[in-house]
């Protein structure tokens, strides 16, 4: 089981995203997320957050919001849970990311990037509205083949 956080930093109605294209082995190769990633040993979700943010745009988070929890199930790899916050307060400057290029996206474009499928169902959801809420997607591959969707 792997435990990941992401966060969607807002600024100007647009989301910074990360293209997936430096590492060799990667996952989401090719792809488009927000910043974030695995945890590290005692570390909670807020301290994962803040942590991979900072490594990986150098800017720090003064504030952000937990808006949801996702499950990933997969034929390919091992059951994730991932974290999903966001944030409109942030400070610092961006810096070159190790992983990948690093752009602000306008939310009216995410759903035309290329995103996990699943992202795409989430990220429409986090423009909505501002409820907490849980999903749990199975992909077979990268193929999404179910969902189900809880909103608190």
């Amino acid at each position: 089981m792997k435990l990941t956080t992401i966060c969607y930093i807002e600024k100007d109605g647009k989301y910074l995203m990360l293209h997936r294209t430096k590492k060799k082995v990667d996952i989401s190769k090719d792809k488009w997320l927000g910043i974030g990633g695995k945890f590290e040993e005692n570390e909670s979700p807020e301290e994962c957050i803040e942590r991979e943010v900072k490594e990986e745009t150098g800017l720090t988070l003064n504030s952000y919001n937990l808006r949801g929890i996702v499950t990933y199930i997969s034929t390919n790899w091992e059951t994730e849970y991932m974290y999903i916050f966001t944030s409109n307060d942030f400070s610092g400057n961006l810096i070159e990311c190790n992983e990948g290029d690093l752009e602000w996206i306008d939310k009216n474009d995410i759903s035309k990037i290329n995103t996990w499928e699943g992202d795409k169902i989430f990220l429409e959801k986090l423009q909505k509205d501002n409820r907490f809420f849980t999903v749990k997607y199975k992909y077979d591959g990268d193929k999404l083949l179910d969902y189900k969707l809880r909103e608190y």
